[in-house]
């Protein structure tokens, strides 16, 4: 089953006997699922399974749910924020599906976003952030997809929550998409709500009203992807005006490609055709191919793609010469409001640190 057809499956859209049998399944594993997580979590509370603490600030950056939260926004935010206060920042990253610890996928992205910051992917993230401050002498961390990964101690975690499917339907994995029961936000320190522009105000504000309700010291602040410009196959930099009513075929392998769908139609152009991958898709050459011959099929003028997504398709596509302008759209994370309290939430961590290094 593809990610399309499983989402369908855990939401109710599909019907019939068929569907009513695999949800019931799926049901019987989460209770499984949920014993497991909660016993995990229980020994970590009783000392019986031990986080590792470095002397180091460590910022983890996770989430609640299964799928594209917009956990690697957040990531190459903070990476560049406390480069910018004079830190050695190092970004930890398990580089999933990554092989041989090649830089693809999210790690290509934030190593090309934040420039000034060391990037390692390890799924040991303990190991790596030990050769980070033995070797390399960094002063800082930022945990990617780090809220379920225990064995590293942090001192802040921050939980992304994509506002519109805050709660992965309120059923854990495999039955919903909630990697833990939702009481396990008590132990976050911040929540950044992600495409709260794509739902009302009063959705956005019941979802923060629960959240209080799990967790009443929780700091939250709400954010948007906003697209800033398109990138060609000539590294040329496109305004977003330039696709206003323009034809466009999109295609994505994101854990919530109706974002991404949505974005472009936000800015303007006509979306004739959008095609979601699964998550992490490995593309192929034919995969290109058979997207280029379509959009020449319905006389686009744009083939728009993720950053995530162009890391793993550009060198398939750099010797092509079609008529039509391969590109994808550049995404900034942008907060609407409670910025300034993650600033203040961070502040207070490294104020002894800065002024270490400032030999106060």
């Amino acid at each position: 089953m593809n990610q399309d057809g499983f989402r369908k499956l855990i939401s109710g859209q599909s019907r019939g006997m068929a569907a009513d049998m695999l949800r019931w399944s799926l049901a019987r594993l989460a209770c499984i699922y949920k014993a497991v997580i909660r016993t995990r979590n229980a020994m970590y509370s009783v000392k019986i399974l031990r986080s590792s603490k470095i002397n180091v600030p460590v910022l983890s950056v996770g989430n609640i749910t299964a799928g594209g939260t917009g956990k690697t926004p957040l990531v190459i935010w903070l990476a560049n924020y406390l480069s910018s206060r004079g830190l050695k920042c190092c970004i930890l990253t398990r580089g999933y599906k990554s092989k041989q610890a090649n830089c693809t996928d999210e790690p290509a992205v934030i190593s090309h976003n934040c420039p000034t910051s060391r990037i390692i992917i390890n799924p040991n993230r303990v190991s790596a952030a030990k050769t980070a401050v033995e070797k390399y002498g960094c002063d800082a961390f930022v945990m990617d997809d780090g809220f379920q990964h225990r064995r590293l101690a942090r001192d802040i975690d921050i939980v992304t929550i994509d506002a519109t499917n805050p709660f992965g339907y309120d059923k854990l994995l495999p039955a919903g998409l909630l990697r833990e029961p939702l009481d396990s936000l008590k132990r976050a320190h911040a929540a950044i709500l992600t495409r709260t522009d794509q739902i009302s105000e009063s959705q956005l504000a019941a979802i923060e009203d629960r959240l209080i309700q799990i967790n009443k010291n929780l700091v939250i602040a709400r954010s948007i992807h906003q697209p800033a410009s398109l990138k060609t196959l000539k590294k040329e930099q496109i305004p977003l005006e330039q696709i206003k009513n323009k034809n466009v075929l999109a295609f994505c392998g994101i854990g919530n490609p109706d974002s991404f769908f949505q974005t472009i139609r936000s800015c303007g152009a006509n979306l004739l055709k959008s095609i979601a991958f699964d998550d992490h898709y490995d593309y192929t050459a034919d995969d290109i191919s058979d997207i280029f011959n379509r959009a020449i099929r319905i006389e686009a003028d744009y083939i728009l793609t993720t950053q995530k997504d162009w890391t793993k398709t550009v060198l398939l596509a750099t010797n092509r010469n079609d008529p039509v302008t391969f590109a994808y759209l550049f995404i900034e994370l942008k907060f609407t409001a409670g910025d300034q309290k993650i600033t203040e939430l961070i502040e207070n961590l490294l104020v002894g640190r800065i002024e270490q290094l400032n030999g106060a």
